[in-house]
This record gives structure tokens, C-alpha cells and sequence, in this order.
């Protein structure tokens, strides 16, 4: 009876498990496909990267100590020049030559001064005849101190009035007496040191105000690497360390140590309009003659990497394995017998490529790299 039953019902049952096994195979739970590392033993750096320049050792900016007329600057950049050798001269400023209004103005403004002079004499000789006076009749008794007191302020005022008129006096007096516009004694601009012209600041003859710059020199065979840090990043920088000058225009990177950490910060905007506390890390180049033939000059950009830390043997783990747990732990997922495991981990430096371990796994272990959101403890993978 069985038999027949099945028999009459063979093709409706086959169909029925032939849906059943789909739909089985269907919702099975599949392997998750993963990407993998591994952890392993190797050289680890942590670093400081930011845009720096090149500037001589070594410069000097001779500037303008007077006002007056600049000679034209025959040197150009690149000249060599010797200590103590001329650059440039510099003489003292033509006087504008007076009109006749102002002349006559002048010589008016001359004659009262020396009259208030003639004045400012004749009352001092007057207070001088009071005082001695009364210095004679002071012992006395006809005069009081108090007065004699007072007269001997009053030869003092008069002495200092005489001095006033007659430096006014004396000053219009050299007005009038160069009104044809000569010049003053020269100056002549040094060398401070030997080198080489950086660069040219002010070529053309003419007047130049004190102080402005008008030629910088120094050895572009000298050259240094100045890279402004924020505050945050110099604190953890420290002379002696090994930098890496990069992106200089030649293919493999020039060697260097930190020489110095400037003390003290500035204020800078950025390009986003943020205010910033940057420091100057001063960096030294470790081989001259690879230097001199890299072909750098002052002033030129570079890139500036300072190693803050560094082991060739440390134990580390994919950066892209590392991810932030609930209790803001870091984690990641072990493939252990095809499945993905949660580890919590200690990790200590990391930087673009590795995250350095310090406990939680071991080397060799084999790690899912940049793990899913929907990723589950348990679940089974499959390495790509």
C-alpha cells in the first residue's frame, strides 16, 4: 500500500524536496568574504610631516643705516663677494632748495629769533645785576632769603630762555644757509661676511628710507630646513632626532637630524581662517656632499618628516584592523577555525600603515582588515 502511494505520488513529493533543498540552501548562513592581514614583526616609525623651507645658515640683510640716496646695486644673485667688500653707497638726501616766499619767511623768522636772543640776554644780565645785589645785602638783613632765593630761580630761567633763542636761532641759520639743494656726507655698504648674494632687495638707485632692507647674503652651501610645527606636535620633537627631507625634487629623500626647537611660538592664521601656535623645528642636514649636489638653495620648499618614534622590531597590527569597541576599547576580529572572533587589544604608537601592540595578540595571528558593520562575533568568514 505504501508503495503505491508513494509511487502515485513520487513526482508532487520530488518537487517538494527539491523546494524544501533550495530554500534550505537559500537561508543557509553563508561565509562573510573578508579581507585579511596578519600580524607581524617589523620596522615601525610614528612621524611628523609638514611643508618646510630652506634658508642659509648663515644670512645676513644689510639694510640701510640712513636715510638718503642709494647708489644702483651692480651685483646680482648667485655673485660671489668677499668680507668687508663695497656693495653700495649711500649718500646723504638732497635738501629741497627753498622759494623765495619761503626764503623770505626764513630770514624774517632768523631776525626774530636773534632779537628774542638780544632780549633773552638783556634779562639774564638784568636778573644777574638783581641777584649780586642782593647777595651783598643779604648779611645784612635788608634782603630776606626768600628773595634772594627768587632771584637766583630767575637767573636760572633767564639762562635757560638765551640757550632756547639761540638754538632756535642757530637752526634757522642752517636752513638758510643750504638752499641749493647739496647732499650730505656718504655711506658706504659692506659685506658683512663672505658668501654669496641670496638676493637683491632694492636694485635700483634712489632715495631709501633707514632701515630698509637692500641686499641679503650668505652660503647656500650652508643650508638648513625650517619647519613650522604646531605647538602640539613641537613639544614631542627633541634635538637628535632623524628627519627625512622629501618632495626637494630629487627621488630618494635627504637625510638629517633636529638641531634645534625654538622656545617660544608665534601666531599664524591658516588657510582656513583658524588661529594657530606654530614653532620653528630648525633641521641640519646629515651629508653635505649630497647636499651640494641635490642643487637646493635658500629659500627653496620641501617637506619634512621627524621621526618621533621608532622600533625595527616592534609587533604590530594592520591599522585597518583597529577599530573603537562600545567601552571605547580598541578591537579587532581574530579568523580562528574560519570564524571571526572579538579581541580587545592594547595598542600603544600608530601611525598611517600599523598600530603597535601591546597585548592581545600574537604574531602570526591573521586579522579581518576594515570589518563590516553588520560583522558578528562568531560568524564565519572567508579570506578574500
Amino acid at each position: 500500500m505504501m508503495r503505491r502511494w508513494l509511487f502515485r505520488w513520487r513526482w508532487p513529493l520530488l518537487l517538494a524536496a527539491l523546494v524544501v533543498a533550495g530554500l534550505v540552501f537559500a537561508f543557509w548562513p553563508r561565509a562573510a568574504a573578508v579581507d585579511a592581514g596578519a600580524v607581524s614583526r617589523g620596522a615601525m616609525v610614528v612621524s611628523v610631516t609638514d611643508t618646510a623651507v630652506t634658508r642659509a645658515q648663515e644670512h645676513y640683510v644689510v639694510s640701510a643705516p640712513v636715510t638718503g640716496y642709494l647708489s644702483r646695486i651692480e651685483f646680482e644673485a648667485g655673485d660671489a663677494v668677499g668680507a668687508g667688500q663695497e656693495l653700495a653707497r649711500l649718500s646723504g638726501g638732497p635738501s629741497a632748495p627753498l622759494d623765495p616766499r619761503s626764503l623770505a619767511e626764513g630770514r624774517a623768522a632768523l631776525a626774530s629769533a636773534q632779537a628774542t636772543v638780544g632780549q633773552a640776554r638783556a634779562g639774564l644780565d638784568l636778573a644777574r645785576s638783581d641777584l649780586a645785589r642782593a647777595e651783598a645785602l643779604a648779611p645784612r638783613q635788608f634782603v630776606s632769603r626768600a628773595q634772594v632765593e627768587a632771584l637766583r630761580a630767575r637767573v636760572l630761567s633767564g639762562e635757560a630762555a638765551l640757550a632756547q633763542a639761540r638754538a632756535e636761532a642757530v637752526r634757522l641759520g642752517a636752513i638758510l644757509r643750504q638752499p641749493d639743494g647739496s647732499t650730505g656726507a656718504s655711506v658706504t655698504l659692506r659685506a658683512p661676511a663672505a658668501g654669496r648674494v641670496l638676493s637683491v632687495l632694492n636694485e635700483s638707485a634712489g632715495m631709501v628710507a633707514e632701515g630698509t632692507p637692500i641686499i641679503t647674503i650668505g652660503d647656500p652651501a650652508e643650508l638648513e630646513v625650517v619647519v613650522d610645527l604646531l605647538s602640539r606636535e613641537a613639544v614631542q620633537v627633541h634635538p637628535g632626532d632623524r628627519a627625512l627631507i622629501t618632495r626637494w625634487g630629487g627621488p630618494d629623500p635627504l637625510e638629517g637630524r633636529v638641531w634645534r626647537v625654538e622656545p617660544f611660538g608665534q601666531r599664524e592664521i591658516s588657510a582656513l581662517g583658524v588661529e594657530e601656535q606654530r614653532v620653528n623645528v630648525i633641521i641640519r642636514f646629515a651629508d653635505p656632499a649630497r647636499l651640494a649636489a641635490a642643487g637646493l638653495g635658500h629659500g627653496f620648499q620641501v617637506d619634512a618628516m621627524i621621526e618621533r618614534w621608532r622600533d625595527d622590531k616592534a609587533l604590530r597590527v594592520p591599522v585597518g584592523a583597529l577599530f573603537r569597541g562600545p567601552e571605547g576599547k580598541w578591537q579587532v576580529f581574530v579568523i580562528e577555525q574560519g570564524r571571526a572572533r572579538l579581541q580587545t587589544v592594547s595598542i600603544g604608537q600608530i601611525n598611517e600603515d600599523w598600530g603597535e601592540v601591546r597585548g592581545g595578540l600574537g604574531e602570526g595571528q591573521r586579522v579581518v582588515l576594515n570589518p563590516a558593520n553588520t560583522l558578528r562575533d562568531g560568524q564565519t568568514v572567508s579570506p578574500r
